[in-house]
């Protein structure tokens, strides 16, 4: 039987977890952080992510916990609606291979799928590395050394197994932070079962109110020095890039105030890799090839890597080379695909300018025309397909 050591236990880890079980293998998830953690914002199954979640046997559990479609009402600072995006819109775009759930519930999907069979190992992480034709042992910090046929680095966007196997040269950090979290009651001023969104130069701010338990806060803004935003912590950073802003924004960052560490709170960073294996060691997910929040794709990419490494290791038998070569080329054109909608996405979440604000919003009135909302939803598919 066959054996990997997995480093993180985030979405990409625990699906190559999954998947690599469902070929037989035996697998160690290693997690720098003393416990499984939980909560996270929105993240959304589209296209091969969806069709990965589907054939890991997530669906079906996943469903009851699906956030639905809901509305989209774009505002002014004040609050006052500008345009509406009905839920029917979106419904219409996706199709019904889409869900959108709270990241933590995927990841205890995933989790609970999972747990019986492979050994967790949290507080740990590597400390060496080193392989040859036919192992890679790996030495941890809890002080054993595991010899596997396999080491998959998901790790995350600062990923150390890749700094260590690949160089620190990989990680692009851009002037811009993100911050997501759930909030556990409703926001007043957004109306139910509907987000609000506002779009300024640089930010934007959005609350999704789907009733207790399920809604959420995102913000990201552009940010000379991400560091110094980190520094100050959630709560003091969106009151300075969001305190004058109405339509429930206030409420949420007091929401915030009870509890900073519930926040998902960081520089936005991208990865771009020429290759994502080394002999018995490959990367996977956001350590791999990041696409960063503007391409709103980072779970469906780590659910299709996961699955997708797994089939090709499947069909390549003990040329694990030979199957990481398959898998990464098989998958490279779905990243590059995201990674250019991310340098747009740019130009969406974070305007450069009073001008792209505007032309944002003349765009967003257009595409509610009934006569070019059919060829908009047409295009979104053929995007997600």
């Amino acid at each position: 039987m066959k054996r990997a050591v997995i480093v993180g236990s985030g979405i990409a880890g625990l699906a190559t977890a999954l998947r690599l079980q469902q070929e037989g293998w035996r697998t160690l998830v290693v997690e720098r952080a003393p416990a499984r953690r939980s909560g996270g914002y929105m993240v959304n199954l589209l296209g091969v992510g969806y069709d990965a979640a589907e054939r890991l046997g997530l669906v079906p559990v996943l469903a009851d916990r699906a956030l639905g479609a809901f509305a989209t009402v774009m505002v002014r600072a004040d609050g006052r609606p500008k345009v509406t995006m009905p839920a029917s819109f979106a419904e219409a775009a996706l199709g019904a291979r889409a869900m959108a759930v709270f990241r933590g519930d995927l990841e205890g999907a995933l989790y609970e799928a999972v747990r019986e069979q492979a050994e967790f190992r949290f507080g740990t992480t590597v400390s060496s590395l080193d392989q040859d034709a036919d192992r890679v042992r790996v030495g941890l910090t809890d002080g054993s050394v595991e010899e596997a046929d396999l080491l998959v680095g998901a790790d995350g966007v600062q990923s150390a197994t890749r700094a260590r196997v690949f160089g620190a040269d990989h990680q692009v950090d851009l002037p811009y932070a993100v911050a997501a979290f759930p909030l556990d009651h409703p926001i007043e001023g957004v109306p139910d079962s509907s987000a609000t969104t506002f779009i300024g130069t640089g930010r934007t701010a959005g609350i999704v109110n789907l009733g207790p338990g399920r809604s959420s806060a995102f913000f990201t803004y552009r940010c000379e020095d991400p560091t110094r935003e980190l520094e100050r912590g959630p709560v003091e950073a969106l009151r300075g890039a969001f305190g004058d802003l109405s339509a429930g924004v206030p409420d949420a960052i007091r929401h915030l105030e009870k509890d900073p560490g519930v926040a998902y709170f960081d520089r936005v960073s991208k990865v771009e890799m020429p290759r994502w294996s080394s002999g018995r060691v490959v990367l996977l997910g956001d350590a791999a090839w990041c696409v960063t929040l503007f391409a709103g794709y980072g779970a469906a990419l780590a659910l299709a890597g996961a699955h997708q490494l797994g089939a090709a290791l499947g069909q390549h038998g003990d040329d694990i080379p030979a199957a990481l070569a398959a898998w990464e080329a098989g998958l490279r054109p779905e990243v590059t695909k995201r990674q250019a909608l991310a340098r747009r996405g740019i130009y969406f979440y974070a305007p450069p300018s009073g001008f792209h604000v505007w032309m944002n919003g003349v765009t967003t009135r257009i595409v509610t025309l009934p006569g070019i909302r059919g060829l908009v939803q047409r295009g979104i598919k053929r995007q997600n397909s």
